[in-house]
């Protein structure tokens, strides 16, 4: 990677500029203890978050552990959405690590014979949302309770081995930091069960451990790949001269590197590996190979101009060009119309425009990230034991890997079959010739960009493949697979809800498009029997932000990464592609992976899209004005989009009072419609992602920014407010516990309440921030990155990335106030439910009754027991008692009477007549109730 000359050159060029430090791992420790203490004590504790799917598709899956004994039986562990168990051969799932501090997971293992679980914290793959873990867990009970056992400081981890004949000698490869250098990398291993742990191979702070593997017939011997990596927000160098194949003898105790000649590629290019052991001395090795490919003497097929042409062109040669020719290549390659051979012609007279700008304008600033032609994946073998490697193949596996191969790296041997292999990239390839030939396994309900595939050494074609989609199961060598798709673990980007009554929610995944439902949609497998899932896909890709019409909600603009939007009519079923487009002679607009859009609230006409500029349409993104300079640094010399604006908003109170946030910290404000611009954060970190700016819609002064420190390693919550248009800034997230803060929500009814999603959890405030609450009912410790709330309805919509979208009732939250606080008891408005002649039976004798419920929603000042009384006028008809914890708590009433009340009920309402249900109860007639708890009262209405 050349670093030594690389930061004395710029030492010296005095150009160096602070980089924010890593977050140190004492710190998070600490940080993850304040917070438990805090879900002890929150007010909000007891609000309860609804998992609302979707189910149908999923996300990225990092391994599986499945029982040798019993292959029904088996543990699979998501990026960021947890560890999953079935005994049902994937037909359900049930979540075990809830209760942990984490969800981010980069390998498992499991002990069957004593049930041990050891789980790698921190995702394996080095992707833009790879989240640091915790270190390692260990749970001896089936994931009911878990242990943290160490390596706080790791980050990222690649492979757990197990030594099967003795549970307490573990060995464990580490990657370490993806954003900043730090020693705790290697491999590492213990003979105590976690409770110690030596490190017994290191390479430097740059280098980690990718994987190792194990002989299946003798845990003393093992190899290992090292991986040099360095990932910054604006480029990823992903090869370098220490990666390499490492060997040891005494089961990981010590290590010996056997990849220097041997024939395995060594050098700067050498990228990511992946192992997969046969036996002790049969090794199979995938090989990221970033060494350039030999240039090819293509000779000119045609004479029809391409846009290598204009590259080195003269501009006395360009005006050469007949206008029939030029005007070819203008219109082949899809130029405005505006751009013909006599205009272009003279524009380049003129000087305006150069040759080369008519191949600029076929580039956008993302794909020439990407420019470069590498090797790729390739297969190397070795059978004798590392002493000599060859390649197994001898054409380019070219679509295993397409740019990003820093993304996959896993290979599997069949144990049965020495010359069985598995390649996993976009596709899944096998080779039953040792490699030499390959075949695609991936079929039509396989999801591309695979990550885990465990293959059964009893039983030939038994296969289960995880990917970016989920889990496939295959007993025929993958020549026809079952879906295994029902737990919610969506990777989220963002999420929306339009104003329908019935209000429909949208969210865009992680390599899982966008989708659409209703609200209300239920989440169970009944879709199966109507051939109709309630989530409906309108869009591929890495699903980005999405924005409805108020005014039609079948107009709807959204996209893929990379600033690819579209506008949809989804009632004509038309789409059309809006991106704005740089003008012939200007350098190509640069968009982040999740390019910002926003409808403005003044007229639904009007869209904004930001770039490294923003851009503004007045006609739903039929054309578009850029209506600023650039907002950010300028970009960065990298293979990473940088210099782009994530985030745009619009006051509510002014058109054209406009803010956007760049990824690399800076924040603007245009007080008249993009006229003028002005700096507001030069008081903030520096270079950090700003997440979120949210213009008040309770004070036009009011504005909300959050940063975001991820890409430096740096997780502090930085979170601030604004009274004057930015000019200055108060720090309102100090006392929010360590993680990156990846949105803020301003609640439309209450000013003083505030929401946070950060990469480990949600937190809400009722005072503007002065301190927070966290909430934790049925949610659990995953990232949080993005929030809506449909203001009709009094919901909020949480979209996780890693445990798909959850929802929330906030009515009684939004009614907090400092005067509330200071009852003993409050209770809040109770919904109305209307009266069934169905209640308490069923269909059929073999099925669950239909009970009614209604929520109670109150609020106590201490941890008490509370009798809470219902009331018919003056007749107590029921009553139920419940313990209640300091703050909101919710109690759940059948709506039946209770046999003193009944004959109370009956003696003032004589000619009442209650039948008794089927389930032998007796519930509440028509009519008003209230709802008392001491001196506190609500009612509600049985209609």
């Amino acid at each position: 990677m050349k670093k030594i000359t690389y930061y004395v050159l710029l030492f010296f060029c005095g150009i160096l500029t602070a980089q924010q430090p890593a977050t140190n791992a004492n710190v998070v420790e600490k940080s993850l203890q304040d917070k438990n203490q805090l879900a002890n004590t929150s007010l909000v504790k007891n609000i309860n978050f609804t998992n609302i799917g979707p189910t149908v598709m999923s996300g990225r899956v990092v391994d599986v552990d499945v029982n040798p004994n019993n292959t029904t039986e088996f543990y699979v562990g998501y990026a960021s959405g947890g560890l999953w168990y079935t005994n049902n051969n994937g037909t359900t799932f049930t979540p075990v690590l809830d209760t942990s501090d984490t969800q981010n997971i980069g390998d498992i293992a499991v002990d069957w014979n004593s049930e041990t679980i050891w789980v790698g914290t921190g995702e394996k793959n080095s992707s833009r949302s790879s989240y640091a873990g915790i270190g390692v867990l260990k749970s001896t009970d089936k994931g009911k309770t878990w242990t943290n056992v160490g390596l706080l400081d790791s980050h990222h981890t690649s492979r757990i081995l197990i030594n099967p004949n003795n549970t307490d000698e573990v060995v464990i490869g580490i990657i370490g930091h993806l954003y900043s250098s730090n020693e705790e990398r290697g491999v590492f291993k213990t003979i105590d069960g976690g409770k110690t742990w030596s490190k017994t191979l290191y390479i430097n702070e740059n280098t980690g451990i990718i994987d190792v593997a194990v002989a299946p017939e003798n845990f003393n011997i093992m190899y290992a790949a090292s991986w040099e990596r360095e990932r910054k927000a604006w480029n990823f160098d992903g090869d370098g001269k220490n990666s390499a194949i490492y060997k040891s003898i005494d089961a990981g105790t010590s290590w010996t590197k056997i990849a220097d000649k041997s024939g395995f590629p060594t050098g700067d290019g050498v990228g990511r590996i992946g192992l997969a052991v046969f036996n002790a001395n049969t090794v199979y090795a995938l090989h990221d190979s970033q060494f350039r490919r030999e240039k090819k003497d293509d000779k000119k097929l045609s004479d029809d101009l391409t846009k290598d042409d204009f590259k080195t062109m003269s501009s006395d040669d360009f005006l050469k060009l007949t206008d029939k020719k030029l005007n070819t290549y203008l219109k082949n390659n899809g130029f405005q119309e505006k751009y013909r051979a006599e205009n272009v012609k003279q524009m380049v007279r003129v000087g305006s425009v150069k040759p080369i700008d008519l191949a600029k304008y076929l580039e956008d600033a993302n794909s020439m990230l990407f420019d470069k032609e590498v090797i790729g994946a390739e297969v190397f073998k070795t059978t004798d034991g590392g002493k000599s490697w060859n390649k197994t193949h001898d054409d380019y596996l070219d679509g295993v890997y397409s740019s990003y191969g820093y993304y996959f790296g896993e290979i599997r041997v069949d144990l049965q079959d020495e010359n069985g292999i598995y390649i996993l990239g976009v596709p899944i390839l096998k080779s039953k010739d040792g490699g030499k030939n390959f075949t695609s396994i991936s079929k039509e309900n396989v999801h591309s960009d695979h990550q885990a595939l465990w293959v059964n050494p009893k039983k030939a074609g038994h296969i289960l493949n995880g990917n970016d989609g989920g889990l496939n199961l295959s007993y025929d060598d993958g020549e026809s697979w079952i879906k295994l798709n029902n737990a919610a673990v969506g990777q989220f980007y963002s999420v929306y809800a339009d104003n329908q009554k019935n209000y429909k929610i949208y969210g865009g995944l992680q390599d899982n498009g966008v989708w659409v439902a209703n609200n209300n949609a239920r989440i169970d497998k009944g879709w199966h029997q109507s051939g109709q899932n309630p989530y409906e896909s309108i869009m591929g890709g890495d699903g980005m932000q999405v924005q409805v019409d108020d005014r039609n909600p079948n107009i709807v603009y959204t996209g893929y990464q990379f600033g690819n939007y579209y506008r949809i009519d989804r009632e004509k079923d038309d789409q059309k592609y809006i991106q704005p487009k740089h003008v012939l002679g200007e350098n190509p607009y640069r968009f982040n992976w999740q390019t910002p859009i926003l409808l403005s609230k003044h007229n639904q006409d009007i869209l904004y899209l930001g770039g490294n500029k923003l851009h503004r349409s007045l006609n739903k993104g039929d054309d578009w004005e850029t209506i600023s300079d650039d907002l950010t640094t300028g970009g960065k010399k990298g293979n990473v989009a940088y210099g782009t604006l994530t985030t745009i908003a619009e006051s509510p109170f002014q058109f054209g009072l406009v803010y956007t946030g760049s990824d690399d910290g800076f924040v603007h404000i245009s007080k008249n419609g993009g006229g003028s611009w002005t700096k507001i954060s030069d008081s903030f970190p520096k270079d950090l992602w700003v997440s979120r700016v949210v213009a008040s819609a309770h004070k036009k002064e009011r504005v909300y920014v959050t940063l975001n420190g991820y890409r430096f390693d740096d997780f502090t919550p930085y979170v601030f407010r604004s009274d004057d248009y930015g000019q200055t800034w108060k720090n309102i997230g100090s006392s929010l516990p360590i993680s990156s803060v990846n949105v803020i929500k301003e609640d439309p009814a209450n000013e003083n309440l505030l929401y946070v999603g950060t990469d480990n959890g949600l937190y809400v405030s009722f005072d503007k921030g002065v301190s927070w609450q966290v909430f934790s009912k049925s949610l659990p410790n995953v990232a949080v990155h993005d929030l809506v709330i449909q203001p009709t309805a009094k919901h909020l919509i949480v979209a996780t990335h890693g445990r798909s979208l959850y929802k929330a009732d906030i009515e009684s939250l939004q009614l907090f106030t400092d005067e509330l606080l200071a009852k003993s008891v409050h209770v809040f408005a109770i919904n109305s439910i209307k009266k069934r002649d169905s209640w308490g039976s069923s269909w059929s004798k073999w099925s669950e009754p239909n009970l009614p419920e209604i929520n109670i929603p109150f609020y106590v000042n201490s941890d008490k027991k509370v009798t809470i009384d219902i009331f018919s006028d003056s007749v107590k008809v029921n009553s139920i008692t419940v313990d209640a914890n300091k703050g909101f708590n919710e109690a759940v009433f059948d709506v039946s009477f209770s046999d003193k009340g009944k004959k109370e009920f009956e003696k003032v309402h004589k000619d009442a007549t209650n039948e008794k249900a089927k389930n032998n109860v007796f519930y509440l007639p028509t009519g008003k109730y209230t709802v008392k708890i001491g001196d506190a009262s609500s009612e509600f209405e049985v209609k």
